[in-house]
C-alpha cells in the first residue's frame, strides 16, 4: 500500500471509528462555552467548559456512547449522537443537560449533527460507518431527506453562516476531499484536490473561510482556505495529530484537538492565524464545538 493510501485509510478510520465531529461553524456573537466529548469516565460523554478550560461539567453521564456535540446558533441547546437506545441516533438537550429529546428513529446510524444558523435545520450523516450520506431534517426531527448521496462516504456536514450551503468531506472521487453543496442538494462543488485526505471542514463565522484537517504534509494538521477553495494556508505545524477545528463565534480563535502533549486527545486553542497555541484540557477531550451567546437569523 502506498503512503498516500495509508494516510487516507488511517484518517478515515480515525474519523469514523472515533466518530469525531466536524460540528457547525460558530456564528457571530459573544463567545460562550465549549462543548466536547471525553472518555474520562469510561464511556463517551458530553462535557462543557469555559473558553479558558475551566469549569468542566459532564452533561450526559450515561453508560452508552454520547458523542459529537453541536450547539444551536442561539446557544440554548446541544444536538449530539448517542447509542443509548441501541443504535446511533440523534438527540437534543438544553445547554445544562436537561430536556433530553430523541430526534431520529431508524435502523441506520445517524451521526455528526450540525445545526443551521437560523436554528430551523439540522444536517447529519446517515449510514455510518460506511456509505454515509448527508441528510437534513427540521430541528424537531421531521422532514428527513438526503442532500448529498453517493456510493462512497459523504461525512461531517457543516453549515455556512448564511445557511445556503453545507460543507462536508467525501471519498466520491477516490480520496477524501472537501466539498460544498446547496442546502437543497444542488450545486455540488469540490474545494480541495490533493492525494492526501482533506476532511472535517468548519466554516468561519463571516462565511469567508473554511478551516479543515489534512494529511497533505505527512500528518494531520489544521489548514484554512477561502470559501471557494483558494488561498490555502497551514495553521499548525507539529509532528502529532492536530484535528477537528471549530471557530470561535467572533472569528478570532480556533479550538481543536491534538495529541501533541499526550497519547490521548486534549483540546487546544489558537489565534485564527495559527499563533498563540494554548492547551485547554489536562484530561482526555476532543470533538470541540463553540457556543455563541449572540443570536442570528437569516
Amino acid at each position: 500500500m502506498s503512503r498516500t493510501a495509508i494516510l487516507i485509510t488511517i484518517a478515515l478510520l480515525a474519523a469514523v471509528g472515533a466518530l469525531t465531529s466536524a460540528g457547525r461553524a460558530a456564528f457571530p456573537g459573544e463567545n460562550g462555552l465549549i462543548a466536547f466529548r471525553s472518555d474520562r469516565t469510561g464511556s463517551g460523554e458530553i462535557f462543557v467548559m469555559n473558553a479558558d478550560g475551566s469549569g468542566q461539567i459532564n452533561l450526559t453521564n450515561h453508560p452508552a456512547l454520547d458523542t459529537q456535540p453541536n450547539w444551536s446558533s442561539n446557544g440554548e441547546r446541544i444536538v449530539f449522537s448517542s447509542t443509548r437506545d441501541g443504535n446511533a441516533e440523534l438527540y437534543v438537550m438544553n445547554a445544562d443537560g436537561s430536556g433530553l429529546t430523541r430526534l431520529t428513529f431508524t435502523l441506520e446510524q445517524e451521526v455528526q449533527p450540525a445545526w443551521s444558523a437560523n436554528g430551523e435545520w439540522i444536517a447529519y450523516s446517515r449510514g455510518a460507518p460506511v456509505n454515509e450520506d448527508i441528510w437534513v431534517m427540521n430541528a424537531d426531527g421531521s422532514d428527513q431527506h438526503a442532500v448529498a448521496a453517493s456510493p462512497a462516504q459523504d461525512s461531517f456536514p457543516n453549515w455556512s453562516p448564511h445557511g445556503n450551503r453545507i460543507a462536508f468531506f467525501s471519498t466520491r472521487d477516490g480520496n477524501a476531499e472537501v466539498y460544498t453543496v446547496k442546502a437543497n442538494g444542488k450545486g455540488l462543488e469540490r474545494l480541495t484536490v490533493d492525494p492526501a485526505p482533506d476532511f472535517l471542514p468548519n466554516w468561519s463565522p463571516d462565511g469567508r473561510r473554511i478551516a479543515w484537517a489534512s494529511g497533505r504534509d505527512g500528518n494531520l494538521e489544521i489548514y484554512v482556505m477561502d470559501a471557494d477553495g483558494s488561498d490555502t494556508r497551514r495553521l499548525t505545524n507539529h509532528p502529532a495529530e492536530d484535528n477537528k477545528p471549530a471557530w470561535s463565534p467572533d472569528g478570532t480563535r480556533i479550538v481543536f484537538h491534538s495529541r501533541r502533549d499526550r497519547p490521548d486527545r486534549a483540546l487546544y486553542v489558537m489565534n485564527a492565524d495559527g499563533s498563540g497555541v494554548t492547551r485547554l484540557t489536562l484530561e482526555n477531550a476532543y470533538q470541540p464545538d463553540w457556543q455563541s451567546l449572540g443570536r442570528r437569523g437569516d
